[in-house]
């Protein structure tokens, strides 16, 4: 029985935090031990310069996440993983696919008019271009399922659209590809707004973080008098409630909400137990981490290794595309 493809990737703008290994990072782990699934992860660094970004830190912000991704429990002998920029038929394939792309269709997408709105002064090309790489990205591997939140359904609906023009006009045989919600954790962001986030300042914790820091960021997490009648149901409050109960458990959470409703919850003892909680749960990464930091010949032969295998399967596709797009291809 062959194997249903799947392919995820995240962008090189920071470390791994609690949001990503919860809301993603265990799923794909899932996916990998499951016989059904063949997988590919990747570090998407030609994602990450579609924005304003550092070109003296991107190697190293991008070899991050791969690290990230192995201590968390990513297993290179169960799937690819590697980094998208030494697979340089994801960007020749992008090319192909804009050639049947409407700019119309793109400035009208609704991530693009976010993005818009975030960097003004940096409308590019290749931000413009962002879901024919993201469709490439699938497509060079002949993806079926893409484990990814919601707001990225307009992405892989472009996809699809590729997939179905292309087979269309040229006969290839691009599967239409689905996004795949795997079991995932809501992680709340620690300003008491919306989900965790690298691009928001003071929203996360990361994977790796030590215990000061962990209870730094905690500190700064917005509480009320902790007393009354009615728990928020948003808010400060109320994530730090959900973090409770992800770290300590649900009878935990109920012991909080009795102080609440009783002689007033103390924040800074709440804080402070979480602290230890979240840095104990987090203990068998940081500890594989280090590992990895000093062991880099091997966290390199696993990137060397995972190009190889997703540049097989790529320059296939690629190669097959070009011929049936009329170019002339050397075998």
């Amino acid at each position: 029985m062959s194997k249903t493809r799947v392919f995820s990737g995240t962008r090189a703008t920071g470390r791994l935090h609690l949001g990503n290994y919860f809301g993603a990072v265990k799923g794909y782990i899932d996916l990998q031990n499951d016989p059904k699934y063949d997988c590919i992860y990747m570090a998407v660094d030609v994602h990450t310069i579609t924005t304003p970004y550092d070109h003296r830190t991107l190697a190293q912000a991008t070899k991050e996440i791969i690290m990230d991704y192995l201590a968390a429990g990513l297993d290179p002998e169960k799937a690819v993983v590697t980094i998208q920029s030494l697979v340089p038929e994801h960007v020749e394939l992008a090319f192909l696919f804009a050639s049947i792309v409407s700019v119309a269709k793109m400035q009208h997408l609704p991530t693009f008019k976010d993005k818009v709105k975030q960097h003004p002064d940096n409308v590019t090309m290749a931000l413009l271009n962002y879901p024919t790489l993201m469709a490439a990205d699938i497509l060079a591997y002949k993806t079926e399922l893409v484990p990814a939140g919601l707001d990225q359904e307009p992405h892989i609906e472009v996809t699809r659209e590729i997939a179905r023009r292309m087979n269309d006009l040229y006969g290839t045989d691009f599967p239409e590809t689905k996004r795949f919600a795997t079991p995932a954790q809501y992680v709340p962001s620690l300003t008491g707004e919306g989900k965790m986030s690298k691009s928001v300042e003071g929203s996360s914790i990361n994977l790796t973080d030590d215990l000061a820091t962990i209870k730094k960021r905690l500190a700064s997490c917005p509480t009320d008098s902790g007393k009354g009648s009615t728990i928020p149901e948003k808010g400060g409050v109320a994530n730090l409630l959900t973090f409770v109960e992800i770290f300590q458990g649900s009878e935990r959470k109920k012991s909080y909400e009795a102080d609440y409703f009783g002689n007033g919850l103390r924040y800074g003892d709440l804080k402070a137990e979480l602290a230890e909680a979240i840095f104990d749960h987090l203990a068998p990464i940081r500890e594989k981490r280090l590992e990895l930091e000093k062991n880099p010949d091997y966290v390199n032969k696993v990137i060397k290794e995972g190009a190889e295998k997703a540049r097989a399967i790529a320059s296939a596709t690629l190669a097959e595309t070009k011929r049936k797009m009329g170019f002339y291809v050397q075998n």
